[in-house]
């Protein structure tokens, strides 16, 4: 659906929106659209950001996650931003329980709560429900990884597409967390996450939530706008956050934090005596890689609103989609 089709009407009443989600890949706008958005709900009684992104939610990880800004998070509430600390893991199950409360609690103030950000697998266990897959699995896990360790992760990501395309198609061939993950579940269970998650949606819960996407029509747009980030990441003193991240001597870099892109490269460049311009290289092309399996995300959001980033007057049409949205 594309900006101008949100616009239509019906004769059908429509239902109250419960919230909206500004969803799109890295380093297409988000934060500036959210803010912009949030400023223009004012005179309808305001709005709060629930930030959906998996690396936001740490402390002392600023630079690397391209956090908006002190006086940006000042001028708009957020949430789920700053909570955790990078020692600890956060799940898709744990993020829909919290937006879940977040949304009711925003509501009951009479302000719109905007859910903004880049982490699919967040958006979708809120939209389509939770499931009961089970927990780890320490045994099963452990043997994983010494397959993994000598055969290397895309030969497991192979094996994931024998038994479940389509998480295999989801995942990157590297996506070590997340391919450890779908074989733990079926190797205890004989099902497939992908079944575990349609099980899910089947009992999703009814939320009216619309979901507005920036996406670039122009692939080299994105590509000159991360690089760009990345390299100003850098200038702004990304290498001295990992070093203090790396000198507090509890973190390593298989937990979840230490997994974001930018930060796994880094520490790996470090560990392996890489110059900051390759670790850069590396950075920018690994990001470059997320923001194509966000866009094939988003891709199969046959509902979601599009508005092209890179087009005239992006900011107006997602204003233009969100008030649309709200009547």
């Amino acid at each position: 659906m594309n900006a101008s089709a949100a616009l239509q009407t019906n004769n059908q009443p429509k239902r109250p929106v419960d919230a909206i989600a500004l969803v799109g890949p890295t380093a297409s706008g988000k934060t500036a659209a959210a803010l912009a958005l949030a400023q223009s709900l004012e005179p309808q009684g305001g709005a709060e950001i629930i930030s959906v992104d998996s690396a936001l939610v740490y402390r002392g990880m600023d630079i690397g996650t391209a956090k908006p800004s002190p006086e940006e998070l000042a001028a708009v509430p957020h949430h789920l931003i700053n909570t955790l600390d990078p020692l600890h893991s956060f799940s898709a199950a744990e993020f829909a329980k919290d937006a879940t409360r977040l949304i009711c609690d925003i509501r009951a103030r009479g302000k719109t709560p905007l859910l903004v950000g880049g982490t699919m697998l967040y958006l979708k266990a809120l939209l389509e429900g939770l499931n009961d897959i089970p927990s780890a699995n320490p045994e099963i896990r452990a043997r994983i990884h010494q397959e993994a360790e000598q055969l290397g992760w895309p030969a497991l990501h192979a094996q994931l597409a024998q038994v479940d395309p389509q998480a295999a198609a989801r995942l990157a061939p590297g996506d070590s967390q997340r391919i450890g993950r779908a074989l733990e579940v079926w190797t205890a269970t004989g099902q497939t996450l992908t079944s575990f998650h349609q099980s899910a949606k089947a009992q999703a819960p009814d939320w009216h939530i619309p979901v507005i996407s920036l996406e670039p029509q122009d692939r080299a747009w994105l590509h000159q706008r991360i690089a760009l980030r990345l390299e100003q990441m850098m200038a702004a003193g990304f290498m001295d956050e990992v070093q203090a991240l790396r000198a507090r001597g509890d973190l390593h870099p298989d937990l979840p934090s230490m997994r974001c892109v930018g930060y796994r490269q880094a520490w790996e460049g470090l560990d392996a005596g890489w110059s900051e311009a390759d670790i850069l290289e590396r950075g920018i092309f690994a990001t470059r890689q997320l923001a194509k399996r966000q866009i094939t995300w988003l891709r199969s959001m046959p509902d979601r609103v599009v508005v092209v980033a890179d087009g005239p007057n992006s900011l107006d049409k997602v204003l233009l989609a969100a008030k649309a949205s709200l009547r």
